[in-house]
């Protein structure tokens, strides 16, 4: 027991003076680094990594916070930590939480100097986080210049060609993939030129996105919605289709129909389904085609770039000018034309052309994975070629309610599949003409206590008033047309008997 004993103070007494040397040595080295000069440190710290690398089999890859010679954060960085954050923090002892702006929830990311472990294919790699102090002497003019955190992945050296072809590749991709699962989304407008200039200008200002709105509330015939979210998907993931056929990642919806039809409701039930950002361009608020194209470059992929009611933004008819004629004065010679001033009219102004060039020119393809959504109530009046197939590829007639539509707004508004005033609402909606915003205010309860008797019955109500209406037009619209025919008439005897007078003079 003795010997057990003995040998168990002196194994006790080993360790500690092992830390004793250990702390003397940190405690020495802090008190040189205060006069060895920064030059020769940086030497020694290169030194030693070169010995390291060449005795060990290992690689070490560092990704900096932010970019160099710049106040951006690296996107490789922003990455790394959202990939490691959905992956392998649970592994980690040390974690930090942070609550940014806008988002509704806490991300957790690993800490400073805590190391996690990965394993990609049976390669088995490991990250560290690191923040390194800046030096006491050095003045710093911003937040990031004072702790430089990176990330260093560490792998063994017959590891190097999976980590760069498809680790590295797989880490940015399930990072950004991370980035956009955990963001809050947001609704986008356009604000003045004149406020992009200072330190903080900036070209478009954002609100969280709210909208509750989904394809299961949208008030539309099943087939119709079934049809329109295939599209959605296949867009989202056809990122290698489009490359594979030569396009830009990018595809553009026509909502028309009459108001009240649902197409603001459609964009948001695009919105949550895709998980994007919605752009709501004012045309109106854009002096030329160069703030249009910068407004494009300054969007996001994963987003949806609204121009709402575009018949009624800008003059968009798509009417050229026809050259005019130069006038020759009375002696043969061709007049002299005034030059006009300033362009101002051409500057200031976004043309036809701007706008083809926006949705389906050279600068459509700076960016991927964005829809481009026109909403109008005349389809008719816009320009055959802003809204051919390529640039608008599908168009969507958001129409009247139909009574397959009626059936979904009445679960969402009074939670019922069935009743027996469906039947006659349903021979209604197939004779008068009436939007679904119009439909649902009807259905919606003014009480707590839903009464469904009630709120169909005032639907019915209002169904037979649109129709008594509808006929009293019709029958006006009737009486008008033949009141035009008999003036018409009366003023072809007019002329036929003054032609007949003309004709007895002539013979006179």
């Amino acid at each position: 027991m003795e010997t057990i004993g003995g040998d168990a103070g002196a194994h006790g007494y080993g360790w500690a003076g092992v830390w004793s040397a250990v702390a003397s040595l940190i405690f020495l080295w802090s008190m040189i680094q205060q006069y060895v000069p920064s030059q020769l440190q940086d030497y020694l710290t290169t030194l030693s990594h070169r010995l390291h690398a060449a005795v060990s089999p290992y690689v070490t890859i560092s990704i900096d916070e932010y970019v160099p010679d710049s106040f951006s954060r690296s996107e490789a960085y922003l990455a790394a930590e959202a990939y490691l954050s959905a992956t392998c923090a649970s592994s980690a002892r040390r974690l930090r939480a942070d609550l940014f702006a806008g988002s509704d929830r806490m991300s957790v990311a690993v800490d400073d100097h805590e190391e996690v472990v990965d394993v990609f294919r049976g390669a088995k790699l490991w990250w560290r986080k690191n923040k390194t102090l800046p030096r006491g002497n050095v003045i710093s003019w911003s937040a990031h210049e004072e702790e430089r955190r990176s990330y260093c992945l560490t792998f063994h050296r017959r590891h190097r060609g999976l980590v760069d072809t498809l680790y590295l590749p797989h880490v940015l991709a399930e990072g950004r993939a991370a980035i956009v699962r955990n963001r809050q989304r947001r609704l986008f407008t356009n604000n003045p030129s004149s406020d992009w200039s200072g330190w903080n200008g900036r070209v478009w200002s954002h609100v969280k996105l709210e909208h509750p709105s989904t394809f299961a509330t949208l008030g539309m015939h099943p087939s119709r919605k079934q049809d329109i979210i295939d599209g959605l998907e296949m867009f989202r993931d056809g990122k290698d289709y489009y490359a594979s056929v030569g396009k830009a990642w990018k595809r553009g919806y026509l909502l028309f129909g009459p108001p009240g039809t649902g197409k603001s409701t459609m964009i948001a039930a695009m919105a949550n389904y895709l998980d994007y950002d919605v752009y709501d361009l004012e045309l109106t608020a854009v002096k030329n085609n160069t703030e249009l194209r910068r407004l494009f470059i300054e969007t996001t992929g994963k987003s949806i770039i609204v121009v709402e009611d575009i018949d009624c933004s800008i003059d968009l008819t798509g009417k050229r000018k026809k050259k005019k004629k130069k006038k020759k004065d009375k002696s043969g010679k061709k007049k002299k034309t005034i030059p006009p001033g300033p362009a101002k009219d051409e500057e200031n102004k976004v043309t036809l052309s701007g706008l083809l060039n926006f949705i389906d020119g050279l600068w459509s393809a700076c960016g991927g994975e964005r829809i481009i959504v026109f909403t109008t109530n005349h389809k008719e009046k816009l320009d055959p070629a802003l809204i051919r197939r390529g640039r608008m590829d599908s168009h969507i007639e958001m129409s009247y309610c139909c009574f397959e539509s009626f059936k979904v707004l009445a679960k969402n508004y009074l939670h019922i599949a069935d009743h027996e005033l469906f039947h006659e609402i349903r021979q209604l909606l197939g004779e008068v003409d009436m939007s679904p915003a119009d439909v649902a205010e009807n259905l919606m309860p003014k009480s707590k206590n839903k009464d469904v008797d009630g709120s169909l019955g005032k639907l019915i109500k209002a169904l037979k008033e649109a129709k008594e209406e509808a006929l009293a037009k019709a029958v006006a619209g009737a009486e008008n047309e033949e009141e035009a025919e008999d003036d018409d008439e009366e003023d072809d005897d007019s002329s036929s008997s003054e032609e007949e007078k003309d004709g007895k003079n002539k013979k006179d």
